[in-house]
């Protein structure tokens, strides 16, 4: 039994050996593959950083002209207003439209002013499209003139500056496009439109 004890006491250590062996092997695993893992990430966002700037230099003068134009105009602001029912002032008085108008707004801010007055900004609304005859709004011209006084109208209710049209670009064209203005208010929008 003594040559059995020994041979058990001997393979003891190396079992003992080859476990503390794979255990270093595993860390040195894990070790590396965390070094390679972090040079891997750190190389490639400095590799597309690369690309960036060099798409950059490349691009000229196409992005430089773009991003002013961008910054010109910002994200429009629009503000939906509940549809309105009204009698039109024709003859009779058995006539009338259904109207929803949408505001294309500057920013925020002008939104918040005009929800403020919201009552009196409906109020105005309805009485100018109740001046109206059903074959003035049945006819383009008189949905854009109606556009104008509507913004008009809201401006002075709310208190903002008077808008100025925007004017057609072109050979001399000074004629102003139908419902675009430069102001607080930068246009009205029908999103429905009944007559009857």
């Amino acid at each position: 039994m003594s040559a059995t004890a020994a041979a058990e006491g001997a393979a003891k250590p190396k079992s003992n050996l080859i476990k503390i062996i794979v255990i270093v092997v595993a860390v040195l695993v894990l070790v590396g593959g965390a070094a390679g893992g972090t040079w891997f990430f750190m190389k490639g966002g400095s590799h597309a950083k690369g690309k960036e700037a060099h798409a950059e230099a490349t691009s000229g003068d196409e992005e430089e002209d773009e991003a002013p134009a961008a910054a010109k105009r910002p994200a429009p602001v629009y503000m939906a207003l509940e549809n309105m029912v009204v009698n039109l002032a024709d003859p009779g008085g058995d006539r009338f439209a259904q109207v929803g108008i949408t505001l294309e707004l500057g920013d925020d801010k002008v939104g918040d002013q005009i929800k403020q007055r919201l009552p009196a900004v409906r109020s105005s609304i309805l009485m100018l499209v109740s001046q109206r005859t059903a074959e003035e709004l049945l006819k383009r011209d008189g949905k854009d003139k109606l556009a104008q006084d509507i913004v008009v109208e809201v401006s002075r209710v709310v208190g903002l500056r008077a808008p100025r049209p925007v004017r057609a670009e072109g050979e001399g064209d000074k004629r102003p496009l139908s419902q675009r203005y430069n102001g607080p208010i930068r246009a009205v929008l029908f999103a429905a439109f009944i007559v009857q």
